[in-house]
């Protein structure tokens, strides 16, 4: 299948009310050293600005969220209410095509009309799904509270963008190396969810049976299969190479959502692949950190014993996630949890937080993306950045993306780049300010505690993609 998209995509305003003309501006007055010790990637899932963040005071302070949108008839669509999770007076029992293809139809040249052709699958035997224009909704504001709180208090941004045009297997891989190439070098982007085997997702990567493939994209937007093992190096090679701590939590081994999964070194796969079963290297044995029943919030517990490596990404289980159709709910508790521990512990003086979504879930958006390429840039995604430095109740306009996360750590810790998606991208330097009196936390209200968490011993939710 060839796909033809072209090279130069509808611009994006970059707007001034916070000071910030343009992301050279941003830089023009060098930041003092970086007080920040510890960063942690908070991956959650599967949402857009304009769906997760209808906040009203975000919005009258300059956010850029839409409440409105245009469909592929020309018709004007208002987006309407849903609750985060199957609870509530509009529960979500449906999911939204969130492919490389679903990107094409509602990117559509750079006119951001084509969400209403994106395909979606309801849950087996709910009636009335799904209601009427699925893919123009909002969360109930009433659902997610806590990441209005922290957008508020902190730094929030609008112009954060997925590095990847698909769904959540690619965009993880982005999250800790900036590429999902299969290899140094290759002029191709893995670009799906894996597929060919029934459950797939139960194990995939380098330890997935010999008949599972992903597709790949090539330069001119043909894809092809391959199988879901690759090697190149990642932001974990550089970190090890400085002697700088990190962990990945994550509660399965084998999920489409544990990236180092599918890098063969990071894995170290039991035989050769297609034949492993189980990664058991020495990086994932030191470095990635399951949930089990006796421990079921390794980073909570970790933050409490003094334990808080460097970096951590931090993988919710799909109860916890924000997926549609998947999710309890309990997305904005957990991730309130984790900053709330942080937040109270001797660790605050020197964190950073990224909190971020790992794609656009299939939900509409109204700003076009810069596309590079066949695969990069995707869609908008939420960033909210909480630290003491992070600058209070600002709003980010700069274009941010899923290499500047990883930027900022290279920054941070003064490691080289890996040459991909970082290379280009910016460092989130108009998101902190070094200089100000750092900002006393205060804790993050929600309906679920911490100790929820610990104490969870019900069976993870792995993800059921497309």
């Amino acid at each position: 299948m060839l796909i033809a998209i072209p090279l130069l995509a509808a611009g994006w305003a970059i707007l001034s009310s916070n000071g910030c003309g343009s992301g050279d501006a941003a830089f023009s007055d060098p930041q003092p050293v970086s007080k920040i010790q510890h960063v942690v990637i908070i991956f959650q899932e599967n949402r857009t600005p304009d769906n997760l963040f209808h906040d009203q005071k975000l919005i009258d302070a300059g956010a850029d969220i839409a409440t409105s949108g245009v469909n592929s008839s020309g018709q004007t669509i208002q987006l309407s209410p849903l609750n985060l999770g199957t609870n509530g007076s509009n529960p979500d029992y449906y999911d939204l095509s969130h492919t490389h293809n679903a990107f094409v139809s509602m990117y559509n040249n750079g006119k951001m009309n084509g969400a209403d052709l994106i395909p979606f699958s309801c849950k087996p035997g709910v009636a009335s799904c799904p209601p009427p224009d699925p893919q123009f909704k909002y969360v109930d504001p009433a659902d997610v509270q806590p990441y209005f709180q922290m957008a508020e208090q902190y730094t929030f941004a609008d112009r954060m963008f997925q590095s990847n045009q698909g769904p959540s297997f690619p965009a993880h891989q982005y999250i800790i190396s900036g590429t999902s190439a299969p290899a140094p070098g290759s002029k191709f982007f893995v670009a799906e969810n894996p597929g060919g085997v029934i459950n797939s997702t139960v194990n995939t990567g380098c330890t997935s049976p010999p008949a599972e493939f992903v597709a790949q994209i090539d330069p001119l937007g043909v894809e092809t299969p391959i199988y879901p093992c690759f090697e190149h190096q990642t932001l974990t090679d550089l970190l090890d190479s400085a002697n700088i701590t990190w962990r990945y939590y994550t509660p399965s081994p084998g999920s489409i959502w544990t990236g180092p999964n599918a890098i063969q070194h990071m894995c170290g796969p039991n035989a050769v692949p297609p034949n492993a079963t189980a990664c058991t290297g020495s990086e994932w044995k030191n470095h990635v950190a399951l949930a089990t029943t006796k421990v079921p919030a390794p980073v909570l517990t970790d933050i409490a014993n003094k334990q808080l490596p460097a970096v951590s990404w931090v993988i919710p289980t799909g109860q916890e996630s924000d997926h549609a159709g998947l999710d309890d709910g309990s997305g904005p508790s957990w991730v309130a949890s984790i900053v709330n521990a942080i937040g109270n512990s001797s660790y605050w003086s020197n964190t950073a937080i990224f909190i971020v979504w790992d794609d656009w879930g299939g939900w509409y958006d109204h700003v076009a993306p810069q596309v590079l390429n066949s695969y990069e840039y995707g869609f908008r995604v939420p960033l909210i950045v909480v630290s003491p430095y992070a600058k209070p109740a600002y709003i980010s306009h700069v274009k941010h993306d899923f290499g500047s996360i990883l930027k900022f750590i290279e920054t941070t810790f003064k490691v080289p780049s890996l040459g991909y998606a970082d290379a280009r991208a910016d460092d989130l330097s108009d998101c902190f300010d070094y200089r100000q009196t750092p900002i006393s936390f205060q804790t993050i209200q929600a309906p679920l505690k911490a100790d929820y968490f610990l104490n969870d011993q019900r069976p993870t939710t792995d993800p059921d993609d497309d």
